[in-house]
C-alpha cells in the first residue's frame, strides 16, 4: 500500500481528504505542523508528499527544501496561496505540482494518482549523470563543472537533467515544457523557456554566447551536445 504525507492543519480538509484517498486505496499520515513533519519524516518512507504552504508554525516552502534535501519523492503543493508567484515558487524549489483553493476533488484525485504511478522513478537508487564535463548527483541534487560547484535553481537542474538523460537527441519545446511541468504547461510559455535556456547556458557553458554543451536546432528545439 502506498504512503501518503499530508501535511496540513485544516481539520476538515483532513478529514474530508484522508478519506478520499483512503477510498483509492492508500494509507494517509497526517502532519499539522511543521515540527511534526520534522519527527513524521525521519524515516522517509513515503510515496508522495502533499504541502500546505501556510502552516501555523512555518512554511511549506521550507520543508519542501528540507526535504529535497535528502529525497527526491514527489511533491504536490495544494494551498490558498494561488499568485503566479507563489505556483512559481512552489515549482522551482522542488516541487512536482501545484494545486490552488478552492480544487474539484476529482481533478486532485487524477493528479494525485498520476504522481504515485511515477513515484517509483523517484525510489531509484542514487546515480550520477556525467557529459561535456557537467556531473550531477540526482539524489544530493549537486551539480559542478569541472569540479566547481554550480548553484542552480530547480527549474534549471530540472532542466539540466532532462538534457543530460537524453544526450545529443533534440527535444522539442513542447516536449521539454511537457516533462518538466506536465499538466501545468500554463505557467509557462516557450518565450519563458528561452530565458532558462539562456540562463542555465551562463552558468555551466565556457562562452554562453557560442555554446557548445546545450545546442539550438533551429525550428526544431535544443540538444546536449554529449561530443563536448
Amino acid at each position: 500500500m502506498k504512503r501518503i504525507f499530508f501535511v496540513e492543519d485544516d481539520l476538515s480538509l483532513i478529514h474530508g481528504l484522508s478519506f478520499a484517498l483512503q477510498q483509492q486505496g492508500y494509507e494517509i499520515v497526517n502532519a499539522r505542523t511543521c515540527q511534526e513533519v520534522k519527527t513524521l519524516w525521519q524515516d522517509h518512507s513515503y510515496d508522495l508528499v502533499i504541502l500546505d504552504v501556510t502552516l501555523p508554525d512555518g512554511s511549506g516552502y521550507n520543508l519542501c527544501r528540507l526535504i529535497r534535501q535528502s529525497s527526491k519523492v514527489p511533491i504536490l503543493f495544494l494551498t490558498a496561496a494561488d499568485e503566479e508567484t507563489d505556483i512559481i515558487m512552489g515549482l522551482d524549489i522542488g516541487g512536482d505540482e501545484y494545486i490552488t483553493k478552492p480544487f474539484k476533488l476529482a481533478i486532485f484525485l487524477s493528479r494525485v494518482n498520476a504522481l504515485l504511478r511515477r513515484s517509483g522513478d523517484f525510489r531509484q537508487p542514487d546515480d550520477t549523470l556525467q557529459s561535456g564535463g557537467i556531473t550531477v548527483h540526482q539524489l544530493t541534487r549537486e551539480v559542478t563543472k569541472e569540479g566547481v560547484p554550480v548553484e542552480l535553481t530547480a527549474s534549471e537542474y530540472k532542466l539540466l537533467c532532462l538534457f543530460l538523460e537524453h544526450p545529443n537527441l533534440v527535444l522539442s519545446p513542447e516536449q521539454i515544457l511537457g516533462r518538466l511541468w506536465d499538466c501545468e504547461q500554463n505557467y509557462i510559455d516557450s518565450s519563458t523557456l528561452t530565458v532558462y535556456i539562456r540562463r542555465l547556458r551562463a552558468k555551466i557553458e565556457d562562452d554562453p554566447s557560442n555554446p557548445k554543451r546545450i545546442i539550438t536546432v533551429r525550428r526544431m528545439g535544443y540538444k546536449w551536445n554529449a561530443a563536448k
